[in-house]
């Protein structure tokens, strides 16, 4: 008999937390010749999320819990949950019920057709302001532009994944992973579902700007070397630009056609040129040069404090 495994990250989930449970286990119930099981994956919350939890599990034996000692992140709350699946298949689904878990009965089905890796994408997106629906748009067109792996745009983290392609996933050692980006990294027979999302049923969301740019940063980084040649048309630009003005500065000197302090035009704009390009190029590289370092540190990506119904 085939087994679902259900991973649900959770962040100040107190409000949403038995409900989320009550509508996943629902659906899990009314599937025939499956076997299940959810594991949440507590993203150090220090509200009344993991005690909430820790009822429901007292309670169903299917339920398994991974508690954190502080908040690592969604990404890695999911690649925890992904690691201790015992499942055929996984759906990784978030608490809000923004992504409606109803779903995952059309999903098991694409799953049997033969498909490894089915995401959800999002025909609209309701409850969310027009500046993050501007910057999400941004944030994919910007992403594809410089990957060499195209992600589907409107797709977050809500799959159903075979536990073939997990094992693959469990198997990259990076940190910082960008997750749905390394999902279409791995290939495998992937299918699009497509889906209305929901507003919250409660509480706020938990990625404030702060984290999506996190986020935004982790996924170009994780996939694309091209703004560090981006550096170099910079270098490029720059010295063209300042080619220009010099032969600027000589046309003027010559026929007198500068009427400000003389000098003054091409110094102010090659201080403002170079200063501004360089110190672009010193933060792109930065930003490589401290992914490497936290690679070489080689920390665990979270740290895990309890476990509940986990062998």
């Amino acid at each position: 008999m085939k087994k679902v495994s259900v991973v649900i990250p959770m962040y100040y989930e107190e409000e949403v937390a038995q409900e989320c449970y009550n509508r996943v286990v629902g659906i899990l119930k009314t599937l025939k010749n499956y076997e299940y099981e959810i594991i949440f994956v507590n993203d150090g919350s220090k509200d009344r999320t993991l005690e909430i939890l820790e009822e429901i599990a007292k309670k169903d034996k299917q339920v398994k819990i991974l508690s954190f000692s502080r908040n690592f992140g969604h990404q890695a709350a999911v690649t925890a949950g992904i690691k201790y699946i015992t499942g055929d298949a996984v759906v990784i689904i978030d608490a809000d019920l923004q992504d409606p878990p109803e779903l995952l009965l059309e999903m098991i089905n694409l799953w049997e057709q033969g498909n490894e890796v089915i995401y959800g994408q999002r025909k609209s997106r309701k409850g969310e302001s027009a500046f993050k629906l501007l910057t999400a748009k941004m944030f994919y067109s910007t992403l594809n532009a410089l990957s060499d792996v195209e992600i589907p745009k409107d797709t977050g983290d809500f799959r159903l994944v075979d536990r073939k392609v997990i094992d693959v996933i469990n198997s990259l050692p990076e940190h910082n992973k960008f997750l749905r980006g390394l999902f279409s990294w791995v290939g495998f027979k992937q299918k699009a579902y497509y889906y209305e999302r929901k507003a919250r049923k409660a509480g706020k969301t938990k990625y404030p700007f702060r984290k999506m740019w996190k986020l935004a940063l982790d996924g170009i980084i994780s996939f694309s070397t091209k703004p560090l040649k981006i550096v170099g048309g910079l270098g490029f630009l720059a010295i063209i630009l300042s080619m220009c003005i010099l032969i600027y500065s000589l046309i003027s000197y010559i026929f007198n056609l500068n009427q400000l302090t003389p000098g003054w035009t091409s110094i102010m704009v090659a201080i403002t040129l170079f200063s501004g390009a360089q110190l672009l190029s010193i933060w792109i590289i930065s930003e490589y040069i401290g992914r490497i370092y936290d690679e070489t540190r080689c920390r665990p990506e979270y740290i895990i404090d309890k476990k509940i119904n986990i062998e």
